[in-house]
């Protein structure tokens, strides 16, 4: 996504060769108008699978998954990394490693928002490692939901989650690939030549 890529490229800091700080229009602040546009993408390209829900995981997952929820007509669910007082009935875990703060959350989403009747789009907005998305899908696959999609911002695909994914049979759309964080600037994996 063209956008996209223009805005990492002005405004993404690369902290080192595994972390790429977006805070100016993703994880921080956001930037409504890309945000928007982000949510078109998505839309157009999983218009096919008879989405019913969204899902993803507070908090930086929330802005494109709303955008995208708001194209395809449906709710948006995201699990909790955290207990709240107020999510106290029976609920759907799972256990995730964050990479970037180095720690371990269970995840919740109240059993009421998912059901065997869902298709479940999957947002997040980086993958690198996987592990947001596999428990995401575990929570999904718990209630018997089928995963039609998982649909990431950006996609560190020099780290394993995208293969990890791939291998395991989703279907994964990232709106911008990045091949390395080297040398201070990201560099995008080249588009398919036809």
């Amino acid at each position: 996504m063209k956008m996209l890529k223009e805005k990492i490229a002005a405004e993404g800091i690369v902290l080192n060769e595994n972390v790429l700080k977006v805070d100016s229009f993703l994880n921080h602040q956001i930037d409504p108008v890309l945000m928007a546009a982000i949510g078109k993408e998505f839309a157009l390209l999983f218009k096919a699978e008879k989405i019913t829900k969204i899902l993803t995981l507070e908090s930086s997952g929330i802005a494109p998954s709303v955008m995208a929820g708001l194209e395809l007509g449906v709710p948006v669910v995201f699990a909790r990394k955290r207990k709240s007082l107020t999510l106290t009935e029976e609920l759907y875990t799972a256990d995730v490693y964050s990479f970037t703060k180095k720690e371990s959350n269970t995840i919740a989403v109240s059993m009421k928002h998912l059901s065997k009747e869902d298709h479940v789009l999957i947002i997040d907005d980086f993958l690198a490692n996987g592990q947001a998305a596999l428990g995401l899908c575990r929570i999904a696959e718990g209630s018997g939901a089928k995963v039609a999609g998982i649909g990431i911002v950006i996609e560190k695909a020099f780290q394993e989650g995208g293969e990890l994914l791939r291998n395991s049979g989703y279907r994964v759309e990232s709106l911008a690939e990045i091949s390395s964080l080297a040398g201070g600037s990201a560099v995008f994996k080249e588009e398919a030549k036809i």
